[in-house]
């Protein structure tokens, strides 16, 4: 039961959320959650089903069914898509998940006309991006900057950020996030 709550206080952690931000978002009081990550009491399935959704996981990963810690390796067939956006991007999951990690790798795919909005969430570290492949519009603070193959950018999360694909090709973007400034 420890293991589960240590779990969901990272995930919470690592998504930028209070603790009584996620408590009101999944309808629990900021105590019970707070109980829920010390380990002094347990989650019904449907409240850990709430808590995976909102901190974009599954209650597989918080009850650790796949622990992955201690394997460095992902292989290509591996690879998962995690989420695509209203906008038509893609976000791919290139490292294992970790309780203990620092940082997270992502691949985004950019269609044509497709924006990052509403991928990164709430980030407090900080992001290094390098273009794998193709064009896109990188915007920072209101300044625009035009990133092209084998570009990169590095920034503070808490910044307003925002990469758009205004060609007709598809473009791959590399992230490495970390989950507080370090």
């Amino acid at each position: 039961m420890e293991r589960i709550g240590e779990r969901i206080k990272r995930k919470r952690e690592q998504n930028g959320f209070q603790l009584n931000e996620l408590a009101k978002r999944v309808g629990i009081s900021s105590s019970a959650l707070s109980q829920i990550e010390k380990a002094k009491a347990f989650p019904t399935i449907i409240t850990l089903k709430s808590i995976a959704e909102h901190l974009n996981t599954t209650v597989g990963e918080l009850i650790g069914e796949n622990e992955s810690e201690n394997v460095p390796l992902v292989r290509k067939k591996e690879i998962k898509l995690i989420e695509t956006n209203e906008f038509g991007a893609d976000m791919y999951a290139l490292s294992n998940q970790g309780l203990n990690k620092l940082m997270d790798t992502h691949m985004i795919r950019f269609p044509e006309k497709s924006n990052s909005m509403g991928l990164f969430g709430k980030l407090s570290g900080q992001i290094y991006c390098y273009m794998v492949k193709g064009e896109l519009q990188f915007e920072l603070d209101n300044q625009t900057y035009h990133l092209e193959e084998g570009d990169s950018v590095y920034f503070n999360a808490r910044r307003n950020f925002r990469f758009m694909n205004e060609s007709k090709y598809t473009a791959e973007l590399l992230c490495v996030t970390s989950f507080k400034n370090i």
